[in-house]
């Protein structure tokens, strides 16, 4: 801003100053105001205001600058009961639009929340006398963003301030992090901070902007919520004879009173407990782990409380171990949120699950510690499985308890995996999922941990088709721990016995679920899977199976986007390639080529031979990026390397594809020759490089 006191010469000045800097390639956002000119422009427009509030003078007259900033400030300060308001509102329509930078994989590190603009908004707020300035720790958090954001743009222009994924790498080495890894979590936890900060600022904001209370109304009450906690005005502080010097568990009481009663912890409140509070003893009394499980069994107001408790440090003094995966982050497309917040919200979904299991405290224990291992080197459900016991016995829980907890930690992914990557009609698939939980209450903590791990992981994580699929291996396994045989569902309804009988190319479509019978001949599984793909439908199972000399194949699918497909010209194109398949190959490709191609190559596919999920046939796991007609080309591949298909499971996360295949050799028996095991992965993972 050129700022002058109505100078008839201005625009000449201004030219003087203008062009050199546009000349040297400076991008400069530019304006030539007299003093009045200005403070109405801040009065009308909030971007500007915000933008003189933190004015500084560069050159020239250095009381008018002065004079400009003593004006604005007054003005603000009048203003402050509507301006702020609006502030507010743009605070939050912000976060809804850039979402929030604690989270994001590519965080916009000025936009979005617990951003720069936040420390700006912050000091906004401070500056109309109703709030405090940012705290040291909000403006170190600041410096540390700004650092970043520097380093961003010196490398790349195009990036905005968008920290986008192939640029971790190398910010994180010119500031002098050990990775990407830890370049994230320093700016996760400086966004934690700022929006921890953004947050208490606008519950004082809003607090301030209410009318005054009569005088009748001046003496604050004070309510009950525990011992030694009360609620006043609106904020959970501790009674007035409460001393969490010499009591340990007065953190925890706190914590679950503010939860229970959805309130925030005020700030003083909270500064005591951070730096009076005495160290709990261990084990942990009877009074702390009990004041945990309400404080975890909250549901949603768990959140904020816990984030509090998690910015003073408390955390962390209480279980050593979360400080291996505070603001850890997770590179997979499908996860939400960092390690840390996805315990949390882990155990949040777990709270709306105790009714459905015995012994709710260990659902709620095994779901805050269900992925610990993160934090730590290795395989992180070998790591949990090592933490567990350590963090058990810390809380005083008896060792049958802490068995539970470590087999949940265990067993974790076991549900999800097997349900979508195993045939629930092979008897070995359900005992051995009955052998490793061992005993029915395991069984229904385990299937609850596993809807609140899924849903909060994200929406991609979770859906009905999942849900059925676990919850029929749960039913399944149930009969086995009872002892009875594993039960074994009829491969074939009524009406798809029907169709089979007829004999004839035939199509049935039931919701999901497309029923394709043929006469039997080689090859149909892979023109079946190709011609599903060049309609955009996923395949997440495929079964095949015969009656007489009748091929039957049994596909679950869903829309790829979201759409159904033209029937009809399905089976037109089904009934087309059982005659002729010469095109399928080409039209895939050419289906492939329309979409967006990832600019960076994807991790190598893998191949693994799950030698012990059945007895009767060989369980071939492929693991790979997915792609348009990726299951056409594996099964295609099988196929050419003379084996039979017999079942097939398709489990998507994110990006990423398991395609598990039931195999047998020409012979119909299983594959067992390492030079035949060798040729068919050279195969499959030929398939998973795509169409050349």
């Amino acid at each position: 801003m050129l700022l002058h006191r109505s100078r008839p010469d201005v625009k000449d000045v201004a030219d003087r100053i203008w062009y050199p800097l546009w000349d040297s390639g400076v991008a400069l956002d530019h304006s030539v105001r007299t003093l009045d000119e200005a403070v109405d422009v801040a009065r009308t427009d909030l971007k500007a205001a915000l933008g003189l509030l933190d004015l500084r003078h560069v050159a020239g007259a250095a009381d008018l600058t002065s004079a400009l900033r003593t004006k604005v400030f007054e003005a603000w300060r009048r203003d402050a009961r509507r301006r702020l308001p609006d502030l507010y509102a743009a605070t939050r329509e912000r976060a809804e639009k850039y979402g929030e930078l604690a989270f994001l994989l590519e965080p916009d590190l000025k936009e979005s929340r617990g951003g720069l603009r936040d420390v700006h908004a912050i000091a906004a707020a401070a500056a109309a006398w109703v709030a405090d300035a940012p705290t040291e720790d909000v403006r170190d958090a600041a410096s540390r963003l700004m650092d970043v954001r520097g380093e961003l743009h010196r490398r790349s222009s195009r990036s905005g301030d968008r920290l986008v994924l192939q640029e971790h790498s190398s910010v994180a080495t010119a500031l002098d992090y050990s990775d990407a890894d830890a370049l994230m979590r320093d700016v996760y936890d400086a966004a934690r901070t700022i929006a921890f900060a953004a947050d208490e600022t606008w519950r004082r904001v809003m607090s301030a902007l209410q009318p005054p209370r009569r005088w009748r109304q001046r003496q604050p009450t004070r309510r009950p919520l525990a011992d030694g906690v009360v609620e006043q005005e609106g904020e959970v502080v501790l009674a007035r004879d409460a001393d969490p010097a010499l009591d340990p568990v007065l953190v925890l009481r706190v914590a679950a009173a503010a939860a229970q009663a959805a309130l925030p912890m005020s700030r003083h409140t909270l500064d005591r407990l951070a730096d009076h509070s005495a160290p709990m003893p261990e084990p942990w009394p009877p009074a702390a782990r009990d004041a945990l499980l309400s404080l975890l069994g909250s549901g949603p107001d768990l959140i904020p409380v816990w984030e509090a408790l998690d910015q003073r440090g408390i955390v962390v003094r209480l279980l050593p171990e979360w400080a291996a995966v505070r603001c850890h982050p997770q590179r997979n497309a499908i996860h939400r949120f960092t390690v840390d917040r996805h315990l949390v919200e882990a155990a949040v979904e777990a709270s709306a699950l105790t009714r459905r299991v015995s012994r709710p405290d260990l659902l709620l224990i095994g779901a805050l510690l269900h992925d610990i291992g993160k934090g730590f080197p290795g395989d992180h459900t070998d790591a949990g499985v090592e933490v567990v016991p350590v963090v058990g016995a810390r809380l005083g829980l008896p060792a049958a308890d802490i068995d539970v907890i470590v087999s949940l930690v265990r067993h974790h992914l076991l549900l999800p995996d097997t349900a979508t990557r195993r045939d629930l009609d092979d008897p070995a698939t359900v005992r051995m999922v009955a052998d490793a939980v061992g005993d029915r209450t395991t069984l229904e903590l385990l299937h609850a941990l596993t809807i609140a791990d899924a849903r909060a992981t994200g929406p991609a994580a979770w859906g009905e088709w999942k849900a059925q699929l676990v919850g029929d291996l749960v039913n399944r396994t149930a009969v086995v721990l009872a002892g009875a045989p594993a039960p074994v569902a009829g491969l074939l309804d009524g009406s798809q016995l029907a169709l089979a009988r007829a004999g004839t190319l035939d199509v049935e479509v039931s919701g999901d679920r497309v029923t394709v019978v043929a006469p039997d001949r080689p090859g149909l599984l892979w023109r079946w899977a190709g011609v599903l793909a060049l309609h955009r439908l996923q395949i997440r199972s495929a079964t095949a199976t015969s009656v007489e000399r009748t091929a039957v194949t049994v596909f679950d699918v869903s829309p790829r986007f979201g759409s159904q497909p033209d029937w009809s010209a399905v089976r037109a194109d089904l009934r087309r390639m059982y005659d002729d398949a010469s095109s399928l190959s080409a039209a895939l490709a050419e289906r492939d080529r329309a979409y967006a191609r990832a600019t960076h190559e994807p991790v190598p596919p893998r191949v693994i031979w799950a030698d012990d999920a059945s007895d009767s046939a060989t369980v071939i796991e492929v693991r790979a990026h997915d792609t348009v007609g990726l299951l056409y080309r594996l099964t295609a591949a099988l196929a050419e390397a003379g084996l039979d298909v017999r079942s097939a499971r398709m489990s998507t996360l994110g990006a990423e594809v398991v395609d598990a295949f039931y195999v047998v050799g020409a012979d119909g028996k299983m594959i067992e020759d390492p030079l035949q095991r060798q040729r068919i992965e050279d195969l499959l993972v030929t398939a998973c490089r795509g169409p050349s």
